[in-house]
């Protein structure tokens, strides 16, 4: 997580370093191959040079950002869930639970689908 160090220990809040934290190993334990990187103040992961997801959080919840085609397909699962979300992100508040198996559902997505990606955006 050393990439990450500077960005998590920025964040104040306690119980929100945990969770960001916590998503994070989750991440790198189900996708080891993913690459931790760090551009545009916002954690991320790719695979072969090309982005798969990152986040960002606020006051009010942590941000998701699988880029558009992500958010497309998942719509109504991201919705099922109750996140909020816009075309490049969805929303996690604080009070919510992080749902492991949709968040793997779109991290793989991501993955197979960007397979041939030769740039690091869609």
């Amino acid at each position: 997580m050393e990439v990450f160090t500077e960005y998590l220990n920025q964040i104040v809040n306690q119980e929100y370093r945990n969770r960001i934290e916590e998503i994070f190993k989750w991440i790198e334990t189900q996708f080891p191959n993913l690459k931790r990187e760090f551009k545009w103040n916002q954690p991320m992961y790719s695979d072969h040079g090309t982005y798969i997801i990152g986040f960002s959080i606020s006051k009010q919840h942590i941000s998701v950002a699988p880029e558009n085609a992500g958010i497309i397909h998942f719509a109504e699962a991201i919705e099922k869930a109750g996140y909020d979300y816009t075309n490049q992100i969805f929303r996690i508040k604080w009070n919510q639970t992080v749902d492991f198996e949709l968040l793997e559902k779109i991290i793989q997505y991501n993955i197979i689908d960007k397979a041939e990606c030769k740039t690091f955006w869609r």
